[in-house]
């Protein structure tokens, strides 16, 4: 095909100054927590909250609890579908930075890249064509996420990607109220008490096509497992600085955004339900709007609609008919 799928990636630091960007999807935790009157203390509350998260978990060495700090970046990906310079926001992720405090240098570490997940499609496909087909709970079309899943990894298989990260993104996400989790044997020295389920849910399956296999955990005196999304070994390889990143900073957004999950008084059991009417809980001082959100995701999902996929329609469907990840890599090495 002519058309060469060229992508770009744009970083912004996301720390008490952080303003969206004009096509940053609304939806994503840290825009959600950038606007209005409080957000300058929303911010400096949330990433005090991830770096008392990160010391907790990264004891060694570090009595007082205060040796590291995370530097965070928004990692903003676009596609330009036809190679005219015209490119569409297609995900945002967030890349972490370790710095720490007790070196003379302020020694930089490699945090994790993935993290947060932010996707115009994705509210495409759930907020736009499941409606649109009447799906029932966890009902779905046969193709329901593979343009998605092909785009996703197109851009992290491609050299741009590469460039910019030397390992693939972990996407760490709330589990998931549709399922019942079971408490395993197995504990890992810092993701912690591994869970599991029976059967997929509807975003396992979405990530499914994107390459990513889930694991559950329950961190150290965290409250609920969070699922783990990747492609490869997620207990291999990954350093430790990297899972804590990647604790330290989802964790803290979803004791945020969904504080009945993951801010409760008491922690998940052997048998475990997440369910967001559990009363038991405490609010975090950071103002979050969640039913804006909500509103926000079906909105932004039209747009993606009226801007993505009905222009480039048929430019996709003979892409995606087309499309191997084994494809991308022999082009590449061409």
């Amino acid at each position: 095909m002519s058309t060469t799928f060229q992508c770009s990636i744009k970083r912004i630091r996301f720390d008490e100054n952080y303003e969206p960007a004009n096509n940053t999807r609304l939806t994503t935790n840290f825009a959600n927590l950038a606007r209005g009157e409080s957000r300058q203390e929303n911010l400096r509350r949330t990433l005090a909250m991830i770096n008392n998260r990160f010391n907790s978990l990264a004891t060694v060495d570090n009595p007082k609890g205060d040796r590291y700090s995370l530097e965070i970046d928004i990692i903003s990906a676009e596609i330009d579908i036809e190679g005219n310079g015209q490119a569409f926001p297609f995900i945002e992720t967030l890349k972490s930075t370790i710095i720490d405090h007790h070196t003379h240098t302020n020694e930089r570490i490699e945090g994790m890249i993935g993290n947060s997940f932010s996707s115009y499609v994705r509210d495409y496909d759930f907020s736009v064509v499941l409606p649109s087909l009447g799906c029932k709970f966890n009902e779905k079309p046969e193709d329901f996420g593979d343009l998605h899943g092909k785009l996703y990894q197109h851009l992290v298989n491609s050299e741009v990607f590469k460039a910019e990260f030397n390992k693939q993104p972990v996407i760490c996400l709330s589990v998931s109220t549709t399922k019942t989790y079971y408490r395993t044997a197995n504990v890992h020295p810092i993701l912690g008490v591994e869970y599991t389920n029976e059967d997929y849910s509807r975003t396992d399956e979405y990530f499914a096509k994107m390459g990513l296999s889930v694991r559950y955990f329950k961190p150290e005196n965290g409250n609920a497992p969070l699922a783990f999304y990747c492609a490869g070994d997620l207990l291999r390889d990954y350093t430790d600085f990297e899972l804590i990143s990647a604790i330290s900073t989802m964790e803290s957004f979803q004791r945020i955004y969904r504080p009945e999950i993951y801010n409760t008084n008491s922690p998940a059991g052997v048998v475990y339900q997440p369910s967001l009417s559990y009363g038991d809980y405490s609010l975090t001082r950071i103002v979050y709007d969640r039913i804006e959100r909500g509103e926000l995701a079906v909105k932004q999902g039209k747009w993606t609609e009226e801007n993505f996929i009905k222009p480039y329609k048929d430019i996709l469907d003979e892409w995606a008919a087309n499309f191997t990840v084994v494809n991308v890599q022999q082009n590449q090495a061409a």
